[in-house]
């Protein structure tokens, strides 16, 4: 009884790292392939948009994306 349960714990523990450091991997990847956003970004974005942006504006928006995380 008393050694069920322990070898069930030790499952859930070792499933536990197991599962984190693969999510962490694939999560570095994904961020390698789409990397987050950028001043280049931000000045496309919004050159496409018709504005031409100056690099005051650019900090703005990149410190206003930087508080929603």
């Amino acid at each position: 009884m008393v050694h069920d349960i322990l070898l069930v714990l030790l499952g859930l523990v070792i499933g536990a790292v197991i599962g984190f450091f693969g999510c962490r991997r694939f999560m570095q990847g994904y961020l390698k392939k789409n990397p987050p956003i950028n001043e280049k970004m931000i000045e496309t974005l919004m050159s496409s948009m018709g504005r031409k942006p100056n690099s005051k504006q650019i900090k703005q928006v990149m410190s206003q994306m930087n508080r929603m995380k």
